[in-house]
């Protein structure tokens, strides 16, 4: 069966994510098919445009299928992960490159993976239900599917604060940054749905949508203490500001929270995530695809995957026992390794 939908009409073909319990995490069969698909409609003059939906209440995509993943780490299958990596980050370039509108419509969950097959698009429509994170770090891997490429250029930080914390932005927040391109309401999606798959010009579907406000990033403690390459310094920024002695400051609280979220990630996944993050911004995506499979194939040998997925996914205990336990034993030359610097 599978969980790949697909039609043509007026001009636009649409894909729709269907495997509803899994939250629409991207097996194998499912970036094959829509590699294969999208692959077929670029040369296909009846496809003018493309639009990519959930049939999900609760997600757009929330990742990859890691536990499988896991499964094949622990079987010593290195051969079944290369291949996955390797065909999810030809779909995302495949993506990328893609010479026709690509149109995504987020309502829910899209991280991981799902950011893959939507942010490297031309449009990203957003709605006040949308959560948008690359939670990685916490289950001992890293910020992948070309994260590495888009996350540095954000506004100052953003990119370190989202990989390494995991934080979780919103509709409107996704738009304030640059990740999205447009917003509507949840209960006008339907009709903006309907008006694209109608074959309605894009720029006369997508004029004047609007989505109700959210809180802003504190872009400016972001940029403070979540600039640079080294995942320690930040943390030592954090902990100077969150150990202040002058009472406990909106700045003290959140630089807390920050470390607190800090402190469940894998450190050596922290560590290669700042790394990697570095690198890409002097990259093109080619190359962050290239340094992304390589460390996928490391990283997922070391025991914080198989640790960090169990705890997260598997049991659910969120109380990982990740090796080293912090970033000071972390070893350079194992992130060097990694990340094959």
């Amino acid at each position: 069966m599978s969980h790949i939908r697909s039609t043509i009409a007026n001009g636009v073909g649409e894909i729709v994510l269907d495997r509803p319990k899994a939250l629409n995490a991207l097996d194998q069969s499912m970036v094959d098919d829509m590699h294969r698909i999208l692959a077929e409609w670029g040369d296909d003059d009846a496809v003018r445009t493309v639009l990519v939906t959930s049939a999900s209440e609760r997600a757009f995509c929330a990742g990859g299928d890691i536990r499988v993943m896991r499964e094949a780490a622990i079987a010593g299958d290195h051969a079944a992960i290369t291949e996955y990596f390797s065909a999810e980050y030809r779909l995302d370039q495949l993506v990328a490159d893609y010479p026709k509108p690509y149109v995504s419509l987020i309502d829910g969950a899209a991280m991981g993976g799902g950011l893959g097959i939507s942010i490297h698009g031309e449009i990203r429509v957003v709605t006040e239900k949308a959560l948008i994170a690359m939670p990685e770090a916490a289950i001992g891997f890293f910020p992948d599917i070309g994260s590495t490429y888009f996350l540095p250029r954000l506004p100052d930080g953003v990119g370190n604060w989202m990989g390494l914390t995991g934080s979780r932005v919103s509709g409107a927040q996704a738009l304030e940054i640059g990740l999205a391109t447009h917003a509507v309401s949840s209960a006008d999606l339907p009709e903006l749905a309907a008006a694209i798959r109608a074959g309605a010009p894009l720029v006369e579907a997508l004029g004047g949508l609007a989505v109700p406000a959210a809180q802003p990033l504190p872009l400016d403690k972001i940029a403070e203490y979540f600039t640079g390459d080294n995942a320690a310094a930040i943390v030592g920024g954090l902990r100077g500001a969150a150990g202040a002695d002058d009472g406990a400051s909106t700045e003290e609280n959140w630089a807390s929270s920050m470390l607190d979220l800090l402190a469940s990630a894998s450190p050596t996944s922290l560590a290669v995530t700042a790394a990697l993050i570095a690198a890409g911004a002097r990259s093109t995506l080619d190359e962050c695809f290239d340094r992304e499979l390589h460390a996928a194939e490391q990283i997922t040998a070391t025991p914080d995957f198989a640790e960090g997925v169990r705890a997260v996914l598997v049991d659910k205990d969120r109380s990982p026992a990740f090796t080293p336990a912090t970033l000071e034993g972390v070893d350079a030359a194992t992130v060097a390794r990694i990340v094959g610097a």
